[in-house]
This record gives C-alpha cells, structure tokens and sequence, in this order.
C-alpha cells in the first residue's frame, strides 16, 4: 500500500512545542481529510471534548457490570481511568485503547460470590466488600495470565495459541458466558416484570433505530436505562433517599485483595480462564483498529503503523489493566469495543484524548452523587439491561463463530462445540449452585463451577484432535 510520508516532518527532539498540531492541521487541509493519528495532540479544546465522549462512550456498560456484580461504583469508574492510563504506557503509546469493565466476567464472579459471600446477593446492598475482595485475587489472577499469554505471543507468534484456542472453542465459550446467567438475569427482572420489559424493549429499540445516528446511536444502553428509571419513577418504585443521603465528595471505597483468605485462592482459577474469552476479544479489537488507523493514515499521506503486529504487547497492557482493577477492586476490564467504534467514527486515535479521558473517569469516581443515582437504580430496570446484554454476549460468540468461519458440519468442531455448550449452560442452570461435583483440593474444593468445567472440557477435547493432527 503506497504511502505519502515524504508530506510529514520527521519527528526529533528538537521539534518545537505545538509543531505536531500544526502539522496534523496542514495535513488535513491537504488532504480534505480530518482525524487523529495515536501520537498526534489535538488542541485543547478537540481533546478534552473528545476525551469526554470517550468517557461517555463507555460509562453506561461499566457502571452496569458494578452494579450487576456489587462492586463499588465510584472504584470501578477510578479503576477504568487508571488502569486505562497504565495500559497505554505499558503498551508504549502505541495501541490507542480505552479499558471499562467486562461484562464477560459476571457469570462467574456472581457465582463466585454467591458461593463464597452469599449475603451479597441475599439482601439489596448495593456494593458487598467481602465478596468483591475475594474476587480480587481471582482478577489478578487474570492478570498474570494475560501478561504470560502476550510475553508467549511476542516470543513464538499468535499461530501456537490459535492451535490451543481455536474460535470453535473461544467462540462456544463466549456464548456460554453470555447464556449461563439467563436465570440470573430473569430472576432481577422479576422484582417488577413490567418495568423489566419496558426497560428491555426501550433498549432495543433505541440500539436499532438509533443506529449511525451519532453520538445518541452509541448509548442504547445508556437510553434505555434512563427510560426504564423514569418509568419506574412514574410508578413510584424509586428509592431516592440513595441520592439524598450520599455526599457530592467521596472517597471511592478502595479495598484489597483478600490474599490471606484460602477461599480466594479457590476463585483464581474460575475467574482467569475468563481469559479464554477475552483474549480473542481483544484480539479482533487489536485488528478492527489497525485496519482504521493504517486507512487513515493513507489518507493523510503518513506511513501505517501497523498495530495489528503488536498483539502480545496488546494483552500485556490488557493484563496491566486487570493488574491496577484487581489492586484497587474494580470490575474486572476489558479493551472497549464501543470505544473503538466510536474512534472509527470520529476518526481520533489519539493516545493525549484517551489519556484525558482517563483522567475524567478518576474525577468521576469521587463524586458521591454520581454513585448514588446509579445505586437507585431499580433492580428489574437492570435486569431488563441484562436480558438484552447477557444475550448479547451469547450472539457474538455466535458472530466469533461464523466471522472465521468455523465449519460445523465438521464431527471435531461439532463436539467440541455442543460439550462446551451443554457442560456450561446446563451445568450453570441444572446443577446444585452451578458446580460439576468434582472437588480439587485447594483450587475447587466445593467442586469445579460450571463455567470453568466447561472450558477445561473443550480445551482437552481440542488438544486431543491437534496431538493426533484431526484438521
């Protein structure tokens, strides 16, 4: 692909202060064309405009998965901002990403926490400490993995995971993810069916006909959470003393990890494989945004930077993030693809905007107010959310399936596929607590969560077909 680069001033330390930006302006001129690039600075005013968007981008999701899984609002949010600020130095400055809470971790953090902190989801607190401490030590745990995943990559290639993790697997698993907690989700909805429903049906139409139409078109979540509050509002089922007593100034209650307690240790394996899911997920991101900024690039006459090389940095800056949540005990993260989308659309890749927004997502985490309105929210307002998210999840996997193509009139995918789908939503949904009745000392004495036994059936079965070369 032939590029214009001779148009750009080589870059140097001597370069004077506020040159890339008139740069940046002179190549759009040139070129008709206006965006920008991840090392390029907008001015001040683009850049805390545009750094705002980010935030609102991926408020709603993040502050969903807080309160869906009783983490604290205000952590998560100072969590995201952090842990976005450290990936993007870890990752050299090079990969222009924004990290908000995954809702790929709630099946098995809601079990976890269930199992190990069973008043959290016995009572209507909002934020339970003992639970999310506990799961702390599992997040981290994802951490490592992630961090040991990328340095693998960035030292044998991507082909070797591919092998071990082939889409029939990562994409059976993301639908198992997304599906285990149906009951879950119906169960929030049942406090107030109606209101459930209207909140449901107000998000999907807004997420279908609000498509491409700006800024509006991105928060379907967003919009149908403040209609399904405002309904309930009008039936008179919101608790506004939430608001009224929480301060405008708060410390967001930080906690650490539980290391000390035997019954975290339990949980590190359950909620690292989760990785499973996420690693393809923030593979694909990874190309998704090298295939836009290289496009861009070519317009505005620059060379192409080619981030799709660096996807094991891509995961060690993943697992930074995951690092920074699980130290201060927010939700566990992800790279967003929302995010993305909306820096395809606005053509800004700047790392300086995604930087900003960082910061405006710390700010964010101390305001008390912000936590109390999204703590009044109604259960059944996010559980019609969860209906339609949690399904969601379920249909990428699906769309992960078909995207590479996976033959399933194939006998070896066929059964690897229907194992994973049957031993995880089933054994989610019929078996006592969601646990296969196989205890292992330390790791799983209770027995072996639905979820993970799932994912240790369908990596086996698939190393058996790769040791005896099944195609």
């Amino acid at each position: 692909m032939a590029t214009k680069s001779s148009k750009t001033k080589p870059k140097g330390k001597s370069q004077p202060a506020g040159t890339k930006q008139v740069e940046v302006k002179q190549e759009a001129i040139a070129s008709g064309v206006m965006g920008y690039l991840p090392d390029d600075t907008p001015p001040v005013g683009a850049m805390l405009s545009l750094g705002f968007q980010q935030v609102l981008t991926m408020f709603p999701a993040t502050v969903l998965v807080a309160v869906l899984t009783k983490f604290d609002v205000g952590v998560t949010l100072l969590a995201s901002g952090l842990g976005t600020i450290i990936a993007l130095l870890v990752s050299q400055r090079k990969i222009p990403m924004y990290y908000g809470s995954s809702f790929s971790y709630i099946a098995v953090v809601v079990t976890a926490m269930s199992l190990y902190a069973g008043d959290c989801f016995a009572s209507d607190a909002a934020y339970c400490a003992e639970g999310v401490r506990l799961v702390q030590v599992g997040i981290i745990g994802t951490a490592v993995v992630e961090i040991l995943v990328g340095l693998l990559i960035m030292r044998i290639g991507k082909s070797a995971l591919d092998k071990i993790l082939p889409p029939i697997v990562t994409g059976s698993m993301a639908v198992v993810i997304g599906l285990a907690l149906a009951g879950a989700a119906l169960g929030m909805a049942s406090g107030n069916w109606l209101v459930a429903f209207v909140t449901l049906i107000a998000t999907v139409l807004c997420s279908v006909f609000l498509q491409n139409k700006g800024l509006l078109g991105m928060l379907p979540i967003l919009l149908g959470a403040v209609i399904g509050y405002i309904f309930s509002a009008m039936l008179g089922v919101v608790d506004y003393s939430v608001i009224a007593n929480a301060a405008w100034f708060r410390v967001p209650a930080i906690t650490f990890p539980a290391f000390g307690d035997p019954r975290a240790w339990e949980l590190v394996v359950s909620i690292s494989l989760i990785a499973i899911a996420t690693i393809p997920e923030s593979t694909a991101h990874l190309y998704q945004m090298s295939l836009y900024i290289d496009t861009l690039a070519e317009k505005l006459g620059r060379k192409p930077y080619n981030i799709k090389e660096l996807i094991g940095l891509n995961l060690v800056a993943d697992g930074a993030d995951d690092l920074v949540v699980g130290f201060l005990g927010g939700a566990a993260g992800t790279n967003y693809g929302e995010n993305n989308s909306l820096m395809a659309i606005t053509r800004n890749y700047s790392i300086p905007v995604l930087m900003t927004a960082g910061v405006m997502a710390i700010l964010l985490g101390f305001v008390g107010k912000l936590a109390g309105l999204v703590n009044s929210i109604p259960v059944a307002v996010t559980g019609g959310l969860a209906i339609y998210l949690f399904g969601v999840i379920g249909m990428q996997g699906v769309a992960l399936i078909q995207s590479e193509k996976v033959d399933l009139f194939n006998p070896k995918n066929l059964a690897i596929g229907s194992a994973i789908l049957v031993c995880g939503i089933g054994g989610n949904l019929g078996l006592e607590n969601g646990l296969f009745p196989f205890t292992v000392p330390v790791v799983f004495p209770q027995g072996i969560p639905a979820i993970v036994f799932a994912a240790i059936v369908g990596i086996l079965m698939n190393l058996v077909f790769v040791i005896f070369k099944k195609d």
